[in-house]
């Protein structure tokens, strides 16, 4: 009895899923743009799944018309009209650089400066003065006080000066 059961589950969801499957309740599925094949001019790929040009005016139709003929019956202007129906850019126009370069540095820059003002903003308006210790009168008083006491003998500074002489080694 339970096997009915479970068997008739199935056969509902079997039917619920193929009414989706067909657009669901009755209604017709819209087909999303994102679905399509979409039109990208890149180095890698030169030949791109669809055309540039989507909807034809009359003129490039009857030019796609001439295009089934004898393409030397086409003047040089007809046949960049084609070219451009199906591609935007050309491999030298992809390949050509840009000025995009320029933004990234003047970019940087512009941050760098303001990086630099508000640190010199820092100096003058945040930090206190210079503390004495960083005085040059200190750092002498400093360094001869670790001498008398020998601080570090072995390979420090002390081992580098000499007692009996005075100065450096």
């Amino acid at each position: 009895m339970l096997a009915i059961r479970a068997l008739q589950g199935i056969r509902h969801r079997a039917i619920s899923t193929s009414l989706c499957v067909h657009g669901g309740h009755g209604g017709v599925t819209k087909i999303e743009n994102y679905t399509l094949p979409a039109y990208f001019d890149r180095r890698e790929n030169p030949l791109p799944d669809i055309c540039y040009v989507q909807e034809l005016s009359p003129e490039q139709r009857s030019l796609k018309e001439k295009e089934k003929g004898s393409w030397a019956k086409l003047s040089n202007e007809e046949k960049i009209a084609l070219y451009r129906i199906s591609f935007k850019l050309s491999f030298a126009e992809m390949n050509q650089g840009s000025g995009e370069w320029k933004t990234v540095i003047g970019g940087m820059l512009f941050v760098v400066g303001l990086a630099g003002l508000i640190l010199l903003w820092q100096r003058k308006f945040v930090y206190g003065p210079v503390p004495h210790t960083f005085e040059a009168e200190y750092k002498e008083k400093e360094l001869q006080r670790m001498l008398d006491m020998r601080i570090n003998p072995i390979e420090g500074i002390s081992a580098k000066w000499d007692y009996e002489n005075k100065q450096w080694k």
